[in-house]
């Protein structure tokens, strides 16, 4: 075996170590049955939309909201238009919700909005007058049971709850699907598996609901690292909150069909993991050895060694391959075939992670049986593109950047293209 062989079988063994688990939680969540949740008498809830020119979507969500099967007069929508150049504050005022205007081009990001959305609304009314907050991207559009389903599990007693992902723009192309397939499988396989076995959920972007107790507690939003999202979810874990899933509560995301747009993106992710990691890290180690272990465990295992193991390989290989063009010591067949075995396992086992996510959700998938085939097979490709993605973000200043939306469409478009 050569050096390089040795390499990425150990880069291979790791892997497997780190996220063998994951496999247990497909098991339990196709096993184990959950609890059925009572319906609930209605509270009082505000939601919070960040939006940076977003007039193109801001109508269809807040109509979305207006469609709620929910009593409308315990719904407030709330949106800042963060550093606007267009009629997103205005469409958002005339569709009904209360519209702040921010411009801050020093504090950018959707932390920084959300800390600012949260303290007018303390100055008008405090924390307190909602029984919870919930937090949507402007781009989403929400089942009309959503508020319905999730206020159930808010009253189970749960105070942080996420809630399933599902996309708007599945089919456009494989880098749409990519996405969309990773956060169903995210909701699904992951979140959903930790809600059976007891364990801390993670918040992913948008659709979560948080109780006004830990948003007083928290004096607000506190949260402005370039993933917001995981950062408030360790935080929280490591406070002693518990984030839960409500499977049944479906959020409608869109996703970059463009792949400049998408590495921009996933740039951002793999920094922001980063500085969580530097942040957190220590804490959650400690924490591996407390009674919320596994949970934190989890979370170690979901913002770092994927990062470093793949840029760490991706770095190794490459100097092979260039050391030996130069000093013709490497032997190219071994070396290539090692690689391809290597390429080969990482394929198949994220095809099987996509076509078993694929095949289970197909009934919640908007797109065509062909394209359900088709991208189960370039899911794979997708994840791969994150390996010059991880080296990159080792090295590379990275600041937060909106992504356009251009997906306007209604919840009666959407169920009118599922097929």
């Amino acid at each position: 075996m050569t050096i390089m062989e040795r390499i990425n079988f150990l880069i291979a063994v790791t892997f497997a170590v780190c996220y063998s688990y994951q496999f247990f939680y497909i098991a339990i969540t196709v096993f184990k049955k959950r609890k059925k949740i009572q319906e609930a008498a209605p509270r009082r809830y505000a939601i919070l939309i960040s939006a940076r020119n977003e007039e193109k979507v801001i109508g269809q969500l807040i109509e979305s909201i207006h469609q709620q099967d929910y009593p409308k007069e315990y719904i407030d929508i709330y949106v800042v238009a963060d550093n606007c150049t267009d009629a997103t504050a205005k469409i958002a005022k005339e569709a009904g919700a209360f519209c702040f205007e921010r411009t801050n081009h020093q504090k950018i990001g959707k932390g920084f909005a959300l800390e600012f959305l949260l303290d007018k609304i303390k100055e008008s009314n405090g924390f307190l007058s909602y029984a919870g907050y919930f937090v949507i991207d402007a781009d989403n559009l929400l089942d009309s049971r959503y508020v319905r389903e999730m206020n159930k599990s808010f009253a189970s007693g749960m105070k942080i709850i996420t809630s399933y992902r599902n996309s708007k723009n599945f089919g456009d192309n494989w880098i749409s699907a990519g996405y969309a397939l990773w956060f169903l499988r995210e909701s699904e396989y992951l979140n959903h598996a930790r809600m059976l076995l007891g364990n801390a959920c993670a918040v992913s972007g948008t659709g979560f609901l948080v109780s006004a107790d830990v948003i007083e507690k928290n004096n607000g939003w506190k949260h402005f690292l370039l993933t917001e999202d995981i950062e408030f979810s360790i935080d929280q874990l490591l406070h002693g909150e518990k984030i839960g899933y409500c499977h049944d509560a479906i959020i409608y995301d869109e996703q970059p069909t463009r792949f400049a747009q998408s590495w921009r993106q996933r740039l951002r992710w793999a920094k922001g993991y980063l500085q969580v990691f530097r942040k957190y890290g220590a804490n959650l180690g400690k924490g591996i050895f407390s009674k919320k272990g596994v949970s934190c465990f989890d979370m170690t295992m979901t913002i770092l060694p994927a990062i470093i193991l793949t840029a760490a390989s991706f770095l190794l290989n490459s100097a092979a391959a260039v050391s030996g063009l130069f000093t013709k010591s490497l032997d190219w067949k071994v070396f290539l075939i090692s690689l391809a075995f290597t390429v080969l396992n990482a394929y198949l086992m994220f095809f099987v992670l996509g076509a078993i996510t694929m095949f289970t959700e197909r009934s919640r998938i908007n797109c065509s049986f062909f394209q359900k085939i088709l991208y189960s097979f370039t899911f794979p490709i997708f994840m791969f593109t994150y390996i010059p993605i991880s080296f990159v973000s080792l090295f590379k200043k990275v600041e937060w950047k909106p992504i356009q939306h251009n997906v306007s469409i209604s919840l009666k478009d959407l169920a009118g293209s599922a097929r």
